[in-house]
């Protein structure tokens, strides 16, 4: 049997802005509608493949500019097969200037497409493809949001528990006192019960002094782990603060670009478990990623994304948990979800995503 034609005949980015099916209150005056990049490439035989990404900030128009002036017009006409070819090729003609931000953000749309389109070409959804390992992976429910102060957060976390959660994640600083922080965790513990997991995320608010006095004072109650409590440079700050909370893992990696950016998780694993994030590399450099980590026997738990995370989880020995914060739900023709706090992997060849042709069409913006 031929091979289909997988050329690549063209590309498409359509920027998108849809309200959330549940706000999300990373403050109290948080109230920014959904803002979705879709790139759709199509290749010759007809597959069209789907690289999206969500903006939580501004940024979309300039990720679509870098995609349509740099790097769709270099991929047009290649073989979408060609994805470890034309990840390299895409960065290394960008490594003078862009090895950060929207020109990796650009190449990580472009890469998820490429492999949709792979799998799509395959017949096999890719953690079939890439080879695999489990059907189910576990998620936590993420999204207990610091605008929604302590009791709004306990409160989303009781919900979690009952639709069958065993972990879930909660915020702290920036907005809170170091008390009120305290407070809140104490109360999440009263009201989850104890066999139920709380990771705790400072999203960067503290020092490295300032957050191993504070570890120590939410170990008491528990914590699984404490998410990026420093920023992504600080890898000393990491060091420090692994070294000091003997009971408590560190964790991180959500902000960190590529494998080369994670590199000093790497010489020194310091923590346990990194969260890379495919918008910030794609599905090439998580998988790479996945593997360097399993080397020195560290786990991976993605950042957001847990529709198509399911893939890179299901096909890796070393996935830990997926992270189900509800920013996507309502945006996809069929999409995997937890049950009972599991996440079973799709069959349908590529990553399986479609966009609801009605939110492309009523929600486009650009």
């Amino acid at each position: 049997m031929p091979r289909p034609d997988t050329a690549i005949a063209s590309a498409k980015v359509t920027l998108l802005r849809t309200p959330f099916l549940e706000q999300p209150k990373l403050s109290a005056d948080f109230t920014r509608d959904r803002e979705v990049l879709a790139l759709e490439i199509e290749t010759k035989a007809g597959h069209v493949g789907l690289g999206y990404q969500l903006f939580l900030r501004d940024g979309f128009r300039t990720v679509k500019a870098a995609l349509e002036e740099q790097y769709i017009p270099h991929i047009i006409g290649r073989d979408a097969t060609e994805v470890e070819g034309l990840w390299r090729e895409m960065y290394m003609g960008s490594i003078a200037d862009g090895r950060m931000g929207a020109n990796l953000y650009a190449i990580s749309a472009i890469d998820v497409a490429l492999w949709d389109i792979v799998g799509q070409a395959a017949g096999l959804p890719l953690h079939r493809l890439w080879g695999h390992v489990r059907t189910e992976v576990p998620a936590y429910g993420s999204g207990c949001w610091r605008g929604m102060g302590g009791e709004g957060m306990a409160e989303k976390g009781a919900r979690f528990v009952r639709d069958g959660f065993k972990a879930i994640k909660m915020q702290v600083g920036h907005i809170w006192t170091d008390a009120e922080d305290v407070a809140n965790v104490a109360l999440m513990r009263d009201t989850v019960g104890d066999e139920v997991d709380i990771m705790v995320d400072v999203n960067m608010a503290w020092t490295a002094d300032k957050a191993i006095v504070m570890g120590h004072k939410l170990e008491d109650h528990g914590i699984y782990w404490l998410e990026e409590p420093v920023i992504p440079m600080d890898f000393a700050g990491y060091r420090r603060i692994a070294k000091a909370l003997t009971r408590t893992r560190v964790v991180g990696g959500e902000s960190h670009f590529t494998r080369y950016d994670l590199q000093p998780f790497f010489a020194d694993p310091c923590c346990p478990i990194l969260q890379p994030d495919v918008v910030r590399g794609g599905l090439t450099e998580l998988r790479k990623i996945a593997v360097i980590a399993d080397t020195w026997g560290l786990k991976i738990a993605p950042h957001l994304y847990p529709e198509l995370m399911i893939h890179l989880c299901a096909s890796i020995p070393n996935a830990e948990i997926l992270e189900d914060m509800g920013l996507m739900d309502g945006m996809f023709v069929d999409a995997p979800a937890p049950v009972n706090g599991m996440v079973t992997a799709p069959e349908a060849p590529g990553h399986g995503l479609k966009i609801k042709p009605e939110i492309l069409k009523d929600a486009a913006v650009g």
